[in-house]
């Protein structure tokens, strides 16, 4: 898995994508990860390939680089191989425990590059802080940028099948079809998740969703 495939990184995410459904003839996610917990390497191939696309258009909306998105999708994907028993069946669907494990991979990652960031920009002789975003515009993306974590962290507080939801749909750009398609749960399932979620994430953030368009994480439901 030490390749990054040339197919997921031209994708650009959602342009011809298919949403990574296992195949009605084949083996399920479940049979596929119990062959790996057995030891049988063969399995990843068929798993990567129903995951690697959703897995890196999440990876990439989060993190809004190419390069770190494809880190994520590998390490994602190496920690599949090295722990597959990590993922439990009986807690859900394994698209919804992978996808959750590419966010948390996502949002880490983008802090870390936060951090390197700010301690290797240069002192500033005038006593500047050069790692403050400049230009017009600056305090926007501050702004934008503070607001965009404390939402990540919210999503982080609610039950991991409505964030689930929420992240696919506000971060991945995936209707609400192709979400339940993905999660092989109906469609008025995933309504209804979204909906509650975006309840209890309006109350989570509490002042801050004056700022935010209750449209934001109910939009997508083609």
């Amino acid at each position: 898995m030490n390749d990054r495939t040339p197919a997921v990184r031209r994708s650009g995410g959602r342009a011809g994508r298919s949403v990574g459904r296992a195949p009605t003839d084949g083996p399920s996610d479940a049979d596929l990860v119990g062959q790996l917990v057995a030891g049988d390497q063969r399995a990843m191939g068929l798993l990567y390939g129903r995951y690697a696309r959703p897995a890196y258009s999440l990876a990439r909306r989060i993190c809004n680089d190419v390069g770190i998105a494809e880190d994520v999708l590998q390490e994602v994907f190496l920690t599949l191989s090295r722990e597959p028993s990590r993922y439990d069946p009986a807690r859900g669907t394994f698209a919804t425990w992978l996808l959750t494990l590419v966010h948390h991979e996502s949002v880490d990652a983008v802090r870390r590059e936060s951090v390197v960031w700010r301690r290797t920009v240069p002192d500033s002789a005038d006593g500047h802080d050069w790692s403050e975003p400049l230009g017009p515009g600056a305090d926007e993306a501050a702004i934008a940028s503070v607001m965009a974590a404390q939402v990540r962290d919210a999503l982080d507080r609610l039950p991991v099948e409505q964030r689930q939801a929420l992240i696919l749909s506000h971060f991945g750009g995936y209707t609400q079809r192709e979400i339940a398609t993905l999660i092989d749960v109906p469609l008025g399932t995933v309504k209804s998740r979204m909906f509650v979620g975006a309840r209890r994430l309006r109350a989570l953030l509490g002042p801050l969703v004056s700022e935010l368009s209750s449209a934001d994480f109910t939009a997508g439901t083609g």
